[in-house]
């Protein structure tokens, strides 16, 4: 395995959109929803997407060869910080490449710590994300919003929270154990969860701590009560590295679910 990882198909993919052809503005709508002020006192808020037929943009950790999205918030004025809530996605197979993201709409709520609750909340963010369909284009939206208290209930932010990835309590996670071994360029991650059989196929995504480190595509199989997926990770400099074990999430996708295990403990 080399140290670069920058996907063909991607590469190939954003430099076949012809110019002049089809538009940012053809396949993408954006809006900030104000939503409320929660009883903590934060802010939730939404980000509204909505794509054309058949188009698709990604979630945090996109696949191999997805464009993961980057928010930039620094345009904000009182907000300390900013809290997504990812809705589950879905896994997405085109052309022998697996990508994980939303299609038709995504509703991202976000949460909004003020600096100062009693002061007025402006929310502005940058975002730059990838939209696909047969090709993809990089597309940037600049949004911002008052956020007024106390606000007012919305459903739509209120379905999506509904939808945000189960904890390991709470999907029945009773076991979960990590081997890791240096290989050339990186780590192979072995992970074995114990949870219930959903019944459908599973699909493994591994996030670290760290942006910058490449994780491939999990090889994932049940092996009796067992989930068993593993995972090579490449750092920039394209040697093996100490990982924190206890910033590795793990989500287990499936049909219609998500499971979030936090930490990778050792055998």
């Amino acid at each position: 395995m080399s140290g670069f990882h920058t996907p063909l198909a991607l590469i190939l993919a954003l430099a076949a959109v012809p110019v002049g052809a089809t538009t940012q503005d053809d396949v993408l709508g954006a809006t900030l929803r104000p939503g409320w002020q929660m009883d903590s006192g934060a802010h939730m808020a939404a980000m509204d997407l909505s794509l054309a037929p058949g188009w698709k943009t990604y979630w945090r950790s996109p696949g191999d060869a997805g464009i993961p999205p980057r928010f930039d918030w620094s345009a904000s004025s009182n907000v300390k910080s900013v809290r997504i809530h990812w809705p589950r996605p879905s896994v997405f197979e085109v052309n022998g490449l697996q990508t994980i993201g939303y299609h038709n709409r995504l509703v991202l709520p976000l949460e909004v710590t003020a600096i100062d609750p009693a002061r007025p909340v402006l929310l502005a963010v940058q975002v730059e994300l990838g939209v696909c369909d047969d090709i993809c284009l990089p597309a940037s939206l600049t949004l911002a919003s008052e956020l007024t208290t106390p606000g007012a209930p919305d459903d739509s932010i209120s379905n999506a929270l509904a939808q945000r990835a189960e904890t390991a309590g709470e999907a029945g996670v009773t076991r979960v154990t990590c081997t890791i071994d240096p290989i050339a360029d990186g780590l192979r991650l072995t992970a074995r969860l114990r949870l219930p059989d959903p019944g459908t196929p599973e699909v493994v995504a591994f996030e670290t701590s760290d942006p910058a480190v490449w994780v491939a595509e999990a090889i994932t199989q049940r092996e009796g009560g067992d989930l068993v997926s593993m995972t090579e990770m490449v750092a920039p400099d394209g040697v093996p590295f100490a990982l924190d074990r206890s910033e590795v999430t793990m989500t287990v996708l499936s049909k219609g679910s998500a499971v979030e295990v936090r930490g990778c403990p050792s055998p």
